[in-house]
């Protein structure tokens, strides 16, 4: 079981940019990475992942916006985003992409002006 602890969300203007980590308890070699949301009132969606061999995949709405990576050596995933939209708005969280592990606590991303 790898425990995450996500980080680096806050309040920002529409346009603005916000770097996520997420901290795991264990070694994620050996796991493809993912990144999900959760707006309020609706439910968890995929918005990127980043294969083990270091492909990376964005849901559309993203996608140009967005940038996935890893470092296996520090147990950590990060998501760059860019050009921030209000749409965007939402508690975001990392995991094993597909066969989830617990999830954490989230981070929580709020884009307003």
């Amino acid at each position: 079981q790898v425990q995450f602890v996500e980080s680096g969300g806050g309040l920002v203007q529409p346009g603005g940019s916000l770097r996520l980590s997420c901290a795991a308890s264990g070694s994620i070699v050996n796991f493809d990475v993912a990144w999900y949301r959760q707006a309020p009132g609706k439910q968890r969606e995929f918005v990127a992942r980043i294969l083990k061999n270091g492909f990376v995949e964005y849901t559309p709405s993203v996608r140009g916006r967005f940038a996935i990576s890893r470092d296996n050596a520090k147990n950590r995933a990060f998501l760059q985003m860019n050009s921030l939209k209000p749409e965007d708005t939402a508690d975001y969280y990392c995991n094993r992409f597909g066969d989830f592990y617990s999830w954490g606590q989230g981070t929580q991303v709020t884009v307003s002006s």
